[in-house]
């Protein structure tokens, strides 16, 4: 019960008692770049560079080395398509980072 008392006090002089000032906002909602890819300008790579894409149709590009054996290519490409999601593709992806 002291404990209840001593809570109940702290949060009136702090001033969290008053809950009738809380405000209701809508959260809003980004599409991921996974499930909208944006269209992208792929530019000339070094000769030692490739492109590959984890999404039919040109889409979610990534950048490896073109030196890759192609055991070490399709294993490199499945661990990317299966962290997908975690790959930052734009800016509204990351979390924590308002893009406006």
């Amino acid at each position: 019960r002291i404990d209840f008392v001593c809570e109940e006090y702290s949060q009136e002089v702090l001033g969290f008692s008053d809950t009738t000032e809380l405000k209701v906002c809508e959260a809003k909602t980004i599409k991921s770049s996974v499930d909208e890819p944006p269209e992208v300008e792929l530019k000339d790579l070094p000769h030692y560079l490739e492109y590959v894409f984890l999404e039919g149709d040109n889409k979610l590009p990534v950048i490896i080395a073109k030196e890759l054996g192609s055991e070490e290519k399709a294993t490199l490409i499945k661990v990317l398509k299966s962290h997908k999601r975690a790959i930052a593709w734009k800016l509204s992806d990351i979390q924590g980072i308002n893009p406006e």
